[in-house]
Formats: C-alpha cells, structure tokens, sequence
C-alpha cells in the first residue's frame, strides 16, 4: 500500500491507512491517480542560485533528490488485485513464491516495499506507538529481509524529506525504534483533534526559502517554490490539504512564520520572516544543513547564507557560555 495512493473522493485530512486504495482503475489511469497525491517533484534550494557552485547531486536511486521522482507509488492495480492494506502485508510471508535472489531484486520491489513501510510508519507516529524491527520486517515481507537495511532507509528518506520526520533506532539491542520531528521543532502540523498527516516537511521548505532570500520572502517567492512541490493557493493538495490555510493560519499561530504587509508597497504585499517559535527550536544552521542534503551539497557551497549561519551559531554558543557563567 503506498502511502500517496489515496482515491480521489478523500478527505485531505483523513488518514493515509482509511484511503489508500485506488479502487476500479488499471494501467495509465491507475498511475495518473496516484501520481497526483504525491508530490510531483523533488524540493527546490530556496532562493537564489547564483552564490552556489554546480552542487554534486547525489545518483543514488534513493537520493534525496529522486524521492518525490521515484518510483514511490505502488500501482493501483497491485494494490486492487490484492485487495490488502499495509498491515495485511505480514501474511504475504507464507506465500509460496520463491524468494528472489538478493543480487536481483528490481528496485521498483523495494520502492514499493518502502511505500508500505511509509504508510506503517506514519499510522505508528499518529498512534504514538512503539516501532520494533520485527513489525517492520513482516511489513516488508520476510522474502525480502537481505534488503532490509537498504528499504528502511528508502522509507526513512521519505520520512524525512516530505514529512520531516527522523526515523531512530532508540534501542539496538532490542531493535525499538522512534519517530521524531526535525530540527528540533516541537510541531508537525498536525491540529490537535484533526487527523491527517505530518506537514513538518512543508514548513522547513518555508523556513529554507526566507532564509535563503535574505531571512523574508514575498508571498510570489514562497508560491514559486511551493509550487515545484505541487502546492498551489487555492487548491487543495491530496496530502496536504489547503495550503494557504497551512501557512498563512496554521504555521502563524503557532509562531513558526510571521506573516505581514511589506513596507512601502503601493499595492498592498505581503511577506514572510521566521517567527520566534522557529527561532527558538532549530537555527539557521541547522535548516541550511537540510536543504543542502537534500540536494546532495555541502552547506558551505552557499557562501553568504553559511556565514550568516555560522555567525548566530557562534552568538548562541556565546550566550550559553555568559548564561552559565552568570549563573
């Protein structure tokens, strides 16, 4: 069960696991349905382009970069024919079929193998549910254990890079694991009482772009780059649900983003700043560090933002210092 294969009639908000099945339709149409609950494209690097040299991006199949272009979907006529969700996956196990050969496993397999451990993942963190490997394994389905590592990591990137979600191992010895959010924000979008999916994702991609413009952007900056990943004002998104209302309510209220009417505009214009809530959780360094991994570059490839970066990171170790000391 892929976790962006969800049937045209859903509710944005409602949860992956209760509409994930694309009922009905086979082939190019089975595609395109799913195609348009996912995002459509990778993230772009927020801001301007110029400062950064050519960034090496990374070929991996499972790269940052080729998440949101990879083959995430699960195929609506799989998931049809099997008529199965992703908790119904721990039965494929007693199939008969012969496990395939570890050297020659088609890597749309275990792209499909780590949609369904996405859409796992994400019912356990709505849940508040601890994460054992065990579960994990039998999501994946046993044929597949040699691939393990390579398809939790698959899902992992996923986690992080649409949803903004670390996946952890807190417990080696016992293989428990832990979903967290990024950066050490403290919400993921999620209003309390609504269900729906984690937006953390979302909100670093908006606090990426006002730092790479020069720490605010226009309301027109901040729909360019959302519309690379399928967002635009005034339209619902499959996964995402109304995104003016995400940014322009949501993230302000909860003092992520300040949202306010730029200075000297003849026509009314609004722009966006970090609000103290995203000053106080994560730093600039921080955010950079993401979108550079993202896509597959250094953060110190962007000169001016990196510096600016380093410099409140050298403020905030010295004010810890005065604090202690003062203490």
């Amino acid at each position: 069960m892929a976790f962006c294969q969800k049937n045209a009639q859903c509710s944005p908000d409602q949860p992956l696991q209760t509409c994930s099945r694309t009922q009905g339709l086979e082939g190019a149409e089975a595609s395109a349905a799913a195609e348009k609950a996912c995002l459509s494209s990778h993230p772009p690097m927020p801001g301007s382009l110029k400062e950064a040299p050519d960034a090496g991006v990374l070929s991996s199949p499972e790269s940052p970069q080729s998440v949101f272009t990879s083959s995430v979907v699960t195929t609506a006529t799989q998931s049809s024919k099997s008529g199965e969700g992703s908790n119904s996956q721990e039965g494929k196990g007693s199939s008969s079929e012969a496990v395939p050969d570890p050297k020659n496993v088609p890597v749309d397999a275990l792209d499909e193998r780590a949609a369904w451990l996405v859409d796992f993942l994400l019912h356990k963190y709505e849940v508040k549910e601890p994460i054992t490997q065990a579960e994990m394994l039998k999501i994946v389905d046993k044929k597949y254990r040699d691939h393990f590592t390579d398809i939790l990591l698959r899902a992992s990137t996923r986690m992080e890079v649409i949803f903004g979600l670390d996946v952890k191992e807190v417990d080696p010895i016992h293989h428990r694991y832990a979903i967290l959010i990024k950066l050490g924000l403290t919400y993921d979008g999620m209003r309390h009482g609504v269900k729906g999916v984690p937006k953390t994702g979302v909100l670093l991609l908006l606090l990426g772009a006002i730092f790479m413009n020069g720490n605010s952007a226009t309301e027109k900056e901040i729909w360019e780059v959302l519309s690379v990943i399928g967002l635009y004002p005034g339209r619902k998104h499959y996964i995402f649900g109304d995104p003016r209302s995400l940014i322009t309510k949501y993230f302000v209220e909860e003092g992520y983003l300040i949202y306010k009417q730029m200075a000297f505009s003849g026509p009314a214009q609004f722009e966006y700043l970090w609000g103290p809530r995203a000053h106080a959780e994560t730093t600039k360094m921080q955010v950079l560090k993401f979108l550079a991994k993202i896509h597959g570059s250094d953060p110190s490839s962007f000169t001016s933002q990196y510096e600016e970066a380093f410099e409140e990171e050298q403020e905030r170790s010295q004010a810890r210092v005065a604090t202690v000391a003062s203490g």
